[in-house]
């Protein structure tokens, strides 16, 4: 008789602990799973799946690029294939919001340092002063590896096609002909596909814990999908 009684508590433990090890498989992590949103515009298209019709929906994605890092070494969207990363928009010269937003980019490099899965990609709004050996002397600062925080480089107008057309970092409209400027103080998180899934303030520390929070999951979606 104690035996059947017992079954009913068994199974509910059970239970229990299967919603616990659902909701909290990234405990790990200090952080609990959650599905974040994919960011810009979205079109739906047909595909074919075993020989039947099926919608899609394609996502905004970011182009491909070609940039130059600290060390003079090219780096495309090759460098990243499959990885999350971080993205920002900043300049070597800048002695107002800039500082502070690699002081909070640094927090988020520290936290992923030994993560081969997370990269971030640091990128001049003022290509014409910063050269590899002036963003190699800014990186120096936080003792970045230029294979983990890449500072890119390049071409003016490539640079901010991708940040206004790509990243969707800035709204404004230009050419990045010689007076235009960007002087965005947002951070973008891009997946494993090269899709946006998370804007946010590089000058607020709450949230560059979300962010932080943020990688995690998208870590954690891509464990669960394999």
């Amino acid at each position: 008789m104690l035996k059947k009684n017992l079954i009913p508590i068994i199974i509910a433990g059970l239970i229990a602990l299967l919603i616990i090890f659902y909701l909290f498989q990234g405990a790990d992590t200090g952080v609990v799973y959650k599905k974040l949103p994919v960011l810009g515009n979205h079109k739906l298209d047909t595909i074919i799946v075993d020989d039947k019709k099926k919608l899609d929906t394609i996502w905004h994605r970011i182009p491909d690029f070609s940039f130059l890092n600290q060390d003079g070494n090219e780096i495309t969207q090759k460098n990243v294939e499959g990885k999350i990363y971080v993205v920002d928009f900043f300049f070597t010269t800048c002695k107002t919001i800039c500082p502070a937003m690699s002081d909070e980019m640094n927090r988020v490099y520290q936290a992923f340092l030994n993560d081969s899965e997370v990269l971030i990609l640091s990128h001049t709004v003022d290509p014409d002063t910063d050269q590899p050996a002036q963003m190699k002397s800014y990186a120096k600062q936080f003792d970045a590896r230029s294979d983990k925080w890449m500072f890119l480089t390049g071409d003016k107008a490539a640079l901010y096609a991708i940040a206004r057309n790509g990243y969707l970092l800035e709204a404004s409209v230009g050419t990045g002909g010689p007076t235009d400027f960007i002087h965005t103080q947002n951070f973008a998180l891009i997946d494993h596909q090269r899709r946006i899934r998370g804007i946010y303030d590089g000058l607020e520390p709450e949230e560059i814990n979300m962010l932080i929070k943020d990688i995690k999951s998208l870590k954690l979606e891509l464990k669960r999908k394999g």
